[in-house]
């Protein structure tokens, strides 16, 4: 299947939103998960506008850093998921990419709907209480470009560091494998399963 346009894909996404089931206490959680410079936040902030009430995390936040993908997967089991399955509150430690450290505590409302956005949002334990997995790709030419145009070329170091670590966790994780979705976002017809 392939789709023509943004909207197509982001329909596809709200069926299988709508179809999922809650497998974190009451609450659905549904990952926006694939490489760096996918599209992943775009796709999410798309899919949140039409779903008023969902809450919307970034991983950004999460990330302790540019070697901090492995701990923003446990911090999201642990400090956000497990508590949401158990009935009690969820809070997480936002990094300060700017300062390089944890800025503070942040807390989560009771929902019935989360959307988790970024790099490794749908791996690791987490997985097991998430009701939808959405994957998004595309040729890592076109990725890189992506981000270097976001980031600027200083960062290419880092983007490089970072797709090792991400090349790693999906490798061992499988997380594309696991999808209800895969978007590629390359330029053309955009295609799905």
């Amino acid at each position: 299947m392939q789709f023509t346009s943004a909207d197509e894909a982001i329909a596809a996404a709200l069926l299988i939103v709508s179809n999922a089931q809650p497998r974190c206490g009451t609450t659905k959680v549904v990952a926006v998960d694939g490489p760096s410079g996918s599209g992943k936040t775009g796709f999410a902030a798309s899919l949140a506008d039409r779903l008023p009430n969902a809450d919307l995390l970034h991983m950004d936040d999460l990330y302790p850093g540019w070697d901090g993908l492995e701990q923003a997967v446990v911090d999201l089991h642990d400090r956000v998921l497990a508590p949401l399955a158990r009935g009690e509150r969820a809070a997480y430690r936002r990094w300060d990419w700017e300062h390089h450290r944890y800025a503070g505590w942040h807390h989560l409302p009771a929902s019935n709907l989360l959307l988790v956005e970024g790099v490794g949002s749908g791996a690791g334990p987490g997985a097991e209480l998430e009701s939808a997995l959405i994957w998004l790709e595309a040729d890592r030419d076109v990725r890189l470009r992506r981000g270097i145009e976001r980031d600027g070329e200083s960062y290419l170091p880092h983007w490089r560091r970072w797709a090792a670590h991400e090349d790693a966790l999906f490798a061992v994780d499988g997380t594309r494998n696991r999808a209800d979705l895969i978007v590629n976002t390359s330029p053309g017809p955009m295609a799905g399963p």
